[in-house]
């Protein structure tokens, strides 16, 4: 039985980021040589330093077998903003910073769950994430749950082409 966990800036329980990186180093064991996969322990010590930062895990008995986890946006700092021709009457939004399900959990719902629960009853009015471009059938995912693309961006110079999507939370 699938069980989750929600942990919060200020209260981040001890090994918190070693637990992530286990999941990641799994999620991506195929691509653990791309420079950019081995940057993942400083994004994760970066986003769950932000204000507000929320992560959620889910569990199979005790063991880990993904998270989601995102902060909100400082305002002004809507980088998603140049993408879209009129301007939100809200532009508050959520960043949803990573999902991840390790591979022997993957099609089961598990993403969509911890994607559920790390945006509910969040006070701002949008929601976020990049997709990378070459993985159609994510985008396509996330496009199922409201999202929608409205461009395209490169963050890091060694970072893939992302789709940029928001919608409504």
């Amino acid at each position: 039985m699938i069980t989750t966990r929600h942990h919060h800036q200020g209260q981040l329980p001890a090994g918190l980021a070693d637990l992530l990186i286990e999941v990641h180093a799994d999620a991506y064991a195929d691509q653990l040589d791309d420079p950019f996969v081995q940057r993942f322990p400083w994004f994760a010590k970066l986003w769950s330093g932000y204000p507000d930062f929320h992560c959620v895990i889910a569990y199979d008995g005790e063991e880990p077998v993904g998270f989601a986890y995102g902060a909100p946006l400082g305002e002004g700092k809507e980088w998603w903003r140049g993408h879209l021709e009129e301007e939100p009457a809200d532009p508050s939004t959520f960043a949803v910073s990573e999902i991840m399900v390790r591979p022997r959990w993957r099609k089961q719902g598990i993403s969509s769950l911890l994607h559920t629960e790390l945006i509910a009853s969040k006070p701002q009015a949008l929601a976020t994430l990049l997709v990378d471009t070459t993985h159609p059938r994510v985008q396509a995912l996330y496009e199922s749950w409201d999202y929608r693309k409205v461009g395209e961006q490169q963050p890091f110079e060694d970072a893939p082409v992302y789709a940029v999507m928001i919608r409504p939370i």
